[in-house]
């Protein structure tokens, strides 16, 4: 049994964190106050898609479609519960 609290429906990125691309890194990060987090592609690609409209399963499918790709919701959930126990995803 997990002891993880449940995604939320409709994943929304935390309002103390601003997404943004840094031309500098050539690369996607997460702004906050005290500092920065550096994104690999795939963690970008999931949290752009944090809007507090798409479901877990749209962002999912949007995923695979943009991509070719099949099978990976237990990637995006897991970077998902990751976000949210970071308190990037509300």
């Amino acid at each position: 049994m997990s002891v993880n609290a449940a995604l939320p429906a409709q994943p929304r990125l935390s309002r103390r964190f601003r997404l943004q691309y840094e031309e500098a890194q050539s690369r996607w990060v997460l702004l906050y106050p005290e500092g920065m987090v550096q994104l690999n592609p795939s963690a970008a690609e999931i949290l752009r898609r944090c809007d507090g409209e798409r479901s877990v399963d749209a962002i999912v499918t949007e995923l695979e479609a943009a991509f070719n790709a099949q099978g990976i919701a237990p990637e995006v959930r897991n970077l998902l519960e990751e976000g949210q126990r970071r308190g990037w995803i509300d």
